[in-house]
């Protein structure tokens, strides 16, 4: 099996309904307990600034510069992503898109704009690859399942 090197692509079903999913991806409270510390806002053209743990294997400073590209509200949010503190370094886009499916939602995740021909942009997309599978998408889950217990600080009304 070949890998992609320039797009990472994650499918997920979260047994929640879109409306609660959409919320975790676009409430700042809770985008940031799953995701990253950040000053979101749902509007296109908002830019924003998202606090991560830096990686130094891929000089990443931890401080991602995004700006909200696209947004169907309900659907889909599509970010652009770099790194604060490097120019244009690792510049990438990620789009969400949600779609209903029984009771659960179906969640699309596309994170691209990785080079195959740049070490960096390789070793990156090797560190987020496993990122966004084994510790950002089980986080959302957790962020949703709090939502449903009303668990304090999780957003829960």
């Amino acid at each position: 099996m070949s890998e992609q090197l320039e797009t990472i692509e994650v499918e997920e079903f979260l047994p929640h309904p879109p409306g609660k999913v959409w919320r975790a991806l676009t409430e700042p409270g809770l985008l940031a307990s799953w995701l990253m510390e950040n000053d979101f806002q749902a509007m296109v053209g908002h830019q924003f600034q998202m606090r991560g743990i830096p990686v130094p294997a891929v000089g990443f400073s931890g401080l991602v510069a995004s700006e909200v590209l696209d947004l169907d509200a309900g659907r889909r949010l599509r970010i652009s992503w770099r790194d604060a503190n490097s120019g244009n370094s690792l510049t990438s886009t990620v789009t969400w898109t949600i779609t209903p499916e029984d009771a659960g939602t179906r969640l699309f995740l596309v994170h691209e704009g990785f080079n195959p021909d740049d070490p960096t942009h390789v070793a990156s997309h090797r560190i987020m690859s496993g990122g966004w599978r084994h510790h950002v998408l089980p986080r959302l889950a957790q962020t949703l399942a709090g939502l449903d217990s009303g668990e304090p600080g999780a957003g829960g009304e």
